[in-house]
This record gives C-alpha cells, structure tokens and sequence, in this order.
C-alpha cells in the first residue's frame, strides 16, 4: 500500500469521479484508476461503485476513507515535524472564521503569517460557530475564530478554548421606530423590548442563541417574525422598518443607517479562539503565536498566563 494510492482514493471520493480526480492529482486518469484497482486488489474490497454515470464509495470504500485520511494526515504531520526540528515551518494551515468576526483582524494576520512563514500552505473557511468548532475536533480545521454565547461548550477531548471578546448586544432599529427616541439615552430594559418584532438569526444558531437565551434567563418571550442568515440581510430587514433586532455592538459600526439602543442586561456574545490540543502541528502553533494577546472572560491571558 503507497501514500499515492491513499492520495488517488481520498481524490476520487472528494470530487466524486475519476477525470476531476486525476485533475487533482496532476496524472492522466488511466494511471490513477490503475493504481486504485492494484489497491482493491491488495485489499481484497472494492472501494468504489463505478456506473456510466457516477462514481460512488462502497462499504468497503466508507470504512476504509477515514484511515486513509490520517495516514496522510500523519505523514504531512511527520514532514512538518522533522522541518520544525531543523528550524523551518512548513505543511499546511486551516483557519476557520466567523465572517462577523471582530476580535482580530484574520486577513492582516494571514498577511502577517505567510509572510514569516512562505512555506506554509494556508486556506481559510468561514461558516457558523457549530460547524467550525466541530471542524476543529474533527482535524479538518486547526484553529477557528468562533462568536457564542457563554453556555456554548468550546471544550473538550483534545480542545482548546480562550475568549478573546466579551461583547454586550445593542438594540438596532430603523430610524423612523418609535425606539430611535431612546437612543443615546439610558440603556433600556430587556422588558421595554419584549413586544417588539425581532428580526433574527435562524434558531438552532449560536447567533440566534445568544437572545434566546437571555429572554429565557430574564423570563421574557419574544416573537421573531423574520429570520436571515447573513448579517448584512438582517440589516436590510431592519432598515425596511420590519422589526428590530439585538447585535453585537462591535459589529453595529459595519452597518450603517440604523438606530443604536443600549441594553441593560441583554445578551452578550464572546469571541473565542479555538485549537486542537492533539493535533497541534508546528504551523497552528507558530499561528498561534501571532494572535494578539487578549484577556480571556476567565481573565486569563491567550498566551503565557501570568
């Protein structure tokens, strides 16, 4: 069994075909389905189901994916390694990032990283906080920036957590709502809000969570009539006089032409950075050394405790 071949299969099954895969892989496609046939033959299994229309993993093909991963995994981690020892950082590095996120400014240190270390192959994924944390314990992301609310479990077997902003939530309406009159006033009570239509993030996210959780907290119940994904539709909705919705106040300066409202005793949201404790390699720690230090809402430092 060779790493190429491991390379051809995890190839075929990621872009579901043997022409994309050996696109992929730089060789004609003949080469690469030989080499993927000797490797069921020496498994005794076929790996694939091949039909005139599409190509699709076995049993046999499911079971054996995963392995294949880490062992290609392991060896670019062996190479990184043996680089790191003699002074040079290499491989690859997956960021992972909230795209509203405020705490650090990841493209400058991207920028910053890449030139220290050219040799590092870098990539960036952005997406919800569940789906990033989730990448990280799953080893496809080394480190992702994350937005949550303070119950979120960031935690775990072979995880990492360190909260690098504590943001309180603010009221934003358009700027003919009867709210817009509060504004730069006294911060308003949760309850003043309680009959208002919300504008939200889809239930289910640590977005969404952030309100639910403190309406629940307070005994409060709201109703949210509209829900969007994206940050800057949930804006358009509340600029259209739709509803009101409660944001962090980091993020308010992005989103222009509304009405800001202090809110006392509302959500918050925490910014936190997140790494794989196990799998560590010498780029995600070299990484990890680049990002500001910051005071954690435990009040420890990111960095070097004191």
């Amino acid at each position: 069994m060779e790493l190429q071949q491991l390379r051809y299969v995890v190839a075929v099954a990621e872009t579901g075909g043997f022409t994309r895969a050996a696109e992929r892989c730089l060789v004609v496609q003949s080469a690469l389905s030989h080499q993927i046939g000797k490797l069921e033959k020496e498994l005794g299994a076929r790996l694939f189901e091949r039909t005139s229309r599409r190509v699709r993993l076995t049993a046999a093909g499911e079971a054996f994916l995963p392995a294949a991963r880490q062992a290609l995994e392991a060896t670019e981690r062996a190479r990184a390694e043996v680089a790191a020892a003699t002074g040079e950082i290499r491989g690859r590095l997956t960021l992972g990032a909230i795209a509203s996120v405020t705490a650090v400014d990841v493209p400058g240190l991207m920028r910053a990283y890449h030139d220290t270390y050219p040799q590092v192959t870098m990539g960036l994924m952005d997406g919800a906080s569940e789906t990033l944390v989730a990448g990280v314990r799953e080893g496809t992301l080394d480190l992702a920036f994350l937005g949550v609310q303070p119950s979120f479990r960031t935690d775990g077997p072979g995880v990492e957590s360190r909260t690098l902003v504590v943001d309180p939530h603010v009221a934003v309406a358009a700027p003919d709502h009867p709210l817009a009159d509060t504004g730069g006033g006294s911060p308003v009570p949760l309850s003043r809000l309680v009959d208002e239509t919300f504008v939200d993030f889809p239930a289910g996210l640590a977005a969404r969570a952030q309100t639910d959780e403190a309406f629940a907290a307070a005994g409060l119940r709201r109703e949210v009539a509209f829900e969007a994904k994206g940050l800057d539709f949930l804006a358009d909705l509340v600029r259209g006089g739709l509803g009101v919705a409660l944001l962090p106040s980091r993020l308010v300066p992005r989103l222009p032409g509304l009405a800001v409202v202090p809110v006392r005793d509302g959500p918050v949201r925490e910014e936190r950075l997140v790494w794989s404790r196990t799998r560590r390699s010498p780029a995600a720690a070299a990484f990890l050394e680049t990002v500001p230090l910051g005071i954690g809402g435990d009040g420890s430092r990111l960095h070097g405790e004191e």
